[in-house]
């Protein structure tokens, strides 16, 4: 991100608002090519993410409700995680040919994660502090340590931006 912010801001880009923005900050080092270079970035990047992005999703759902979860599964035997993995990527394209903004929806996804991390961060330190839960596997000293201070970061950092936002 601080690669990214400091190439941007060297071309003058200090507020983006659309792709081809952020594309044009690349012409000084990608030239002419710029476009093609940011174009394969994106296509390549959307070729990795969308199996991990729609499979997560699924599998998160199918472990949730306890559903038959697996691409080894043959779909007749697991609908509802192959309904869930098609739905999510339907989902995906559908945003994708949707008016929204996608600088601004990666961003408000950002801010959402980071969010959302700091109740999931508190239940799982507590989770992984529990013999019931953990078994033998229970953490402790510097691990547990660690895990709580970066928990209390997470929070400082979600509580300092929206202060930002209020005062």
């Amino acid at each position: 991100m601080i690669t990214t912010a400091a190439t941007l801001n060297k071309a003058g880009i200090k507020d983006i608002a659309t792709s081809a923005q952020a594309a044009q900050a690349l012409k000084p080092i990608a030239g002419e090519f710029a476009f093609v270079v940011f174009t394969l970035g994106i296509v390549g990047t959307g070729l990795l993410a969308v199996p991990v992005l729609t499979g997560s999703a699924a599998y998160a759902l199918g472990e949730a409700w306890k559903w038959p979860t697996g691409l080894s599964k043959e779909p007749r035997d697991a609908i509802c995680f192959y309904s869930a993995l098609t739905a999510s990527g339907i989902l995906g394209i559908g945003l994708t040919l949707s008016p929204i903004d996608p600088i601004k929806a990666l961003y408000w996804s950002a801010v959402i994660n980071g969010v959302v991390a700091v109740p999931v961060m508190s239940v799982m330190m507590l989770m992984t502090g529990q013999k019931r839960v953990m078994g033998k596997f229970v953490i402790g000293g510097w691990l547990r340590w660690l895990g709580w201070a970066s928990t209390a970061a997470m929070t400082i950092c979600v509580v300092a931006m929206i202060a930002g936002w209020i005062f």
